[in-house]
């Protein structure tokens, strides 16, 4: 679902169907829909989507062109790509799955509004790990990804700057090889890895990184709340050590999941998404965590994490997903 009248941090559009059901945008079809309610002293929005199967793409070119129609050089890019669920319970770091939740990053040629340290520090990168020389630019960002809600918002900014400028200078960097500049600048691999590639994504810390398509019948709700949670005080709250038993339940639990998803066996995700590395000790700042999972299993959902460090709370479902959305909010 892709929305570019509005800017990334924003509620996407919300018109009312026939049954008066709120759904969002005009043009994103049965892709998503949202749901608001009332749970107390929660404001937020549910929408339900599929996985994104390809991960950002140059979605708009416009070339320079001079006298006679000869194109002197690409002048302007939009790059799409989807926003991204992390961790997935027990898979610290290291699982994700782009979702079909967008934003769209346009870059052009030439000065204009401050660029923002964001996009300075990656344009620095970029110009440094392709041997270009640097050119002015600028930037601009649209779409439905909120920001700090744990959806990879910063990794759509990052990535669609990165992949803006190396269209503009010529390609000279391979999608791998932005993938791995976006994945330094964040941190950590596993929302880069996903919103490069698309669909499920295992990034390891060492190793090949492996990805796997998500057939359309399996389907995600994400309880979004109007709160923002900042990452660095989300990993500040975890603990330095954990019991050995917490620790082995919790890798079970993560091979589990990345078995299902290679296998396209999605029933066996049932039980898999529990986790004792993070999301006990991150839930005092979503206290509302452990209910809205166990309501969204009771609607029929294999079951929910904290996406990323949160705010958002997803969960998968094969069947309902409309029932599970309304049972989460």
């Amino acid at each position: 679902y892709e929305n570019p009248r509005k800017r990334a941090g924003r509620q996407p559009d919300v018109a009312t169907n026939r049954n008066g059901r709120r759904r969002l945008g005009s043009r994103m079809g049965s892709e998503a829909c949202l749901q608001t309610g009332g749970t107390p002293g929660l404001t937020a929005f549910c929408i339900f989507c599929r996985s994104a199967p390809i991960g950002c793409r140059e979605i708009c070119s416009f070339p320079d062109v001079g006298s006679c129609g000869m194109i002197r050089r690409m002048n302007e890019v939009r790059v799409r790509v989807p926003a991204s669920t992390a961790n997935l319970g027990p898979g610290f770091d290291c699982l994700v799955i782009a979702l079909r939740l967008y934003n769209t990053t346009t870059v052009r040629r030439g000065r204009g509004p401050a660029k923002g340290e964001m996009a300075e520090e990656a344009a620095a990168l970029f110009f440094r790990e392709a041997t270009v020389r640097r050119f002015a630019f600028h930037w601009e960002v649209e779409g439905s990804v909120p920001r700090s809600r744990g959806l990879g918002s910063s990794v759509t900014v990052r990535l669609g700057v990165l992949h803006g400028l190396n269209e503009l200078a010529g390609k000279p960097l391979s999608r791998t090889d932005i993938f791995r500049l976006c994945a330094g600048l964040e941190g950590h691999p596993d929302n880069a890895a996903a919103a490069a590639f698309g669909g499920f994504t295992i990034a390891p810390p060492v190793g090949r990184l492996q990805r796997y398509k998500i057939k359309n019948n399996l389907r995600f709700a994400l309880l979004i709340p109007e709160f923002e949670i900042c990452t660095p005080a989300a990993r500040a709250v975890l603990p330095a050590r954990i019991p050995l038993k917490d620790a082995v339940f919790s890798a079970g639990c993560a091979a589990a999941i990345a078995a299902a998803f290679a296998s396209c066996k999605y029933q066996y995700l049932s039980e898999c998404f529990e986790d004792r590395l993070h999301q006990p000790f991150r839930e005092p700042l979503i206290p509302f965590l452990s209910p809205v999972i166990t309501a969204a299993r009771k609607a029929g959902a294999l079951g929910g994490w904290l996406s990323g460090s949160g705010s958002t709370i997803a969960c998968a479902t094969l069947s309902n997903p409309e029932n599970v959305a309304n049972a989460m909010i």
